[in-house]
């Protein structure tokens, strides 16, 4: 059993640009030298995919959680350390969350937006402590950072809620933020 897990929220496209592949590998990387297991989606397509490939290839070990409809659709990775195939989206996510120390979004589309938002509204209601954080590949996240800044300043975010979301352009540094290295 590993000492500590990152759930990783990201693209089942590659998105636009080659940089967000390069920063999942990047990733990859930091996770199996640092001896952290992934923990993510379980996707074999788009960023996910990248990702856990990466991992694979480089000896770390990969918790993947995916909904049957998803494995259905035969896009499921079939190669993972483990996989665990959940009944709904809401079991998977709260089973990601169990298995992890701290949660990192990379660049992704509305479901992983949907889903770091989610664990970070989990650490403002107090459900757990654990950290979240943003790799801001190129900016991508720059835009939901200064909505989060305005939130803050608005008053509708609790006192600290806003250094709980960490962000790094660098993913080892992310991950030094996020699990606290």
């Amino acid at each position: 059993m590993f000492q500590r897990s990152l759930a990783v929220f990201c693209g089942s496209s590659p998105g636009a640009r080659a940089e967000y592949a390069a920063a999942a590998r990047d990733l990859a990387a930091v996770l199996v030298r640092q001896d952290i297991r992934l923990v993510y989606g379980g996707g074999a397509v788009g960023i996910m995919g990248i990702l856990a490939d990466e991992v694979l290839r480089l000896g770390g070990r990969v918790l993947g959680v995916i909904p049957q409809f998803l494995v259905d659709k035969e896009v499921g990775h079939t190669g993972l350390t483990e996989l665990i195939v959940t009944q709904s989206m809401h079991e998977r996510k709260l089973l990601m969350a169990e298995h992890a120390d701290g949660f990192v979004a990379l660049p992704g589309g509305i479901g992983t937006l949907e889903e770091i938002i989610e664990v970070y509204t989990w650490t403002q209601l107090g459900l757990h402590q654990k950290e979240c954080g943003l790799l801001n590949t190129l900016g991508y996240y720059d835009t939901l950072i200064a909505l989060l800044g305005h939130m803050n300043e608005e008053q509708f975010l609790r006192r600290g809620a806003l250094e709980r979301m960490r962000v790094a352009q660098n993913p080892g540094q992310l991950v030094k933020l996020v699990l606290h290295d």
